[in-house]
């Protein structure tokens, strides 16, 4: 059995009146991969957030290798432990590359500063090969590559410091098809070589679908339903789950139907 690497424990993260988390649990193995997904609204991203540390819960706790991030860590050495702990890649790259500084730089000034002894020139040769990236892409500057060259980057720069869960949000979602494909497929690849654990973050069934072991649904900040990605998207036992599902566009496809399932949802007393 594969120990857990990271554990979510009674998240609740509260904006005013609106209950953005409300008693978020859940847990990831060591080379898993997790799934939470949801519409916009349902909590997703800021339950994400939580987990990487850019926002803080109101109560509960996040665990990585059975240490506790939501208490507060002081000084450099310990802030940088805690980075090293849990990275992410975000939906836009280029909002969060230095677009005046090469690929190559980008990923220098992280090694810098995590492992200032390490054979850098070396490492970023590593981590280029890793991605599907080479020398002229490492030489390049984030505007001459492409938005699918561009995540590659960002998930090279993530890996770099080694962390045991990488958060993805809504990673893939601004790329076309193909390229989606080919980065969920790197993706695969990268979990396989170095059991790093993911979770991502996400409203596209068919990424859940493709590279998640578990998914769990939320809605209005509220896990609704949870278990293996295969079972819970064959049979859902949740009527907003089910609704996901039928929301998704396929040949017969009715979106006045889909309209009719919402509201019908909406004046339910399901959570």
């Amino acid at each position: 059995m594969r120990k857990t690497v990271l554990e979510a424990v009674g998240l609740h993260r509260a904006y005013g009146d609106v209950q953005a988390v409300d008693n978020v649990s859940f847990t990831l193995a060591e080379g898993g991969s997790l799934g939470i997904v949801g519409e916009s609204g349902s909590g997703k991203t800021t339950t994400a957030r939580i987990v990487v540390g850019l926002e803080h819960p109101d109560s509960g706790r996040v665990l990585v290798d059975h240490r506790d991030r939501t208490q507060h860590r002081r000084g450099r050495a310990q802030r940088l432990a805690r980075a090293r702990e849990v990275q992410m890649v975000f939906q836009d790259p280029f909002l969060s590359l230095d677009p005046r500084i090469t690929v190559n730089a980008v990923l220098r000034e992280t090694l810098k500063l995590h492992f200032p002894d390490g054979d850098h020139p070396r490492r970023i040769a590593e981590l280029l090969d890793q991605v599907g990236l080479g020398t002229r892409e490492g030489d390049a500057l984030p505007r001459q590559l492409s938005g699918g060259q561009r995540q590659r980057v960002a998930i090279a720069r993530a890996l770099a410091i080694e962390p045991a869960v990488l958060v993805l949000d809504e990673a893939v979602a601004a790329l076309d098809v193909s390229v989606q494909a080919q980065i969920l497929n790197l993706l695969s690849d990268i979990r396989e070589q170095t059991g790093i654990g993911y979770l991502f973050i996400t409203h596209d069934l068919g990424v859940v679908r493709c590279v998640t072991d578990e998914v769990i649904v939320m809605r209005h900040g509220r896990i609704v339903e949870s278990g293996r990605t295969d079972r819970v998207l064959a049979n859902p036992q949740h009527p907003y789950t089910r609704l996901l599902l039928e929301s998704v566009p396929r040949p017969g496809w009715d979106p006045k139907q889909i309209a009719v399932a919402r509201r019908a949802l909406a004046a339910s007393k399901a959570p």
